[in-house]
């Protein structure tokens, strides 16, 4: 295991790249909720599509015809669907940021991640060890 005192950075350069990987994590955490998103209102739509045929065999046409025409084929956003909504962000944000992260930590930090946390666990690692010695 890689100590953080191997890593020659400054301080400067090590809160950059902690708070890098904090925010591209912080990303991916944003994408799993616009997944729960996508399926929510992917499972809302498939109940305003069983309303469609329930109306229509109640005889309600015009109203079935309404949710045919006007709520289902439409986005929620601008017409966009949400799975072009999740798929946008996926291939042009996140994959955009995650590799300007990975790029700054590459050069900066021999590609290693979480450089705070190995500093943290090394100073109470050692801490640990030397109230023995005390």
């Amino acid at each position: 295991m890689t100590r953080a005192d191997d890593i020659d950075l400054t301080e400067e350069e090590r809160q950059a790249l902690h708070e890098l990987q904090l925010g591209v994590e912080h990303l991916y955490r944003g994408y799993g909720s616009l997944l729960d998103f996508h399926h929510a209102i992917g499972r809302g739509m498939d109940h305003l599509y069983d309303a469609e045929e329930i109306l229509r065999k109640a005889g309600h046409e015009e109203r079935a015809d309404l949710l045919r025409d006007e709520a289902l084929p439409t986005g929620i956003l601008e017409n966009m669907w949400t799975y072009e909504i999740v798929e946008s962000f996926k291939r042009d944000f996140l994959t955009e940021v995650s590799g300007f992260e990975r790029d700054v930590r590459e050069d900066l930090a021999d590609g290693k991640e979480h450089i705070t946390e190995r500093r943290q666990q090394a100073s109470w690692r050692d801490r640990a060890e030397n109230r023995y010695e005390e």
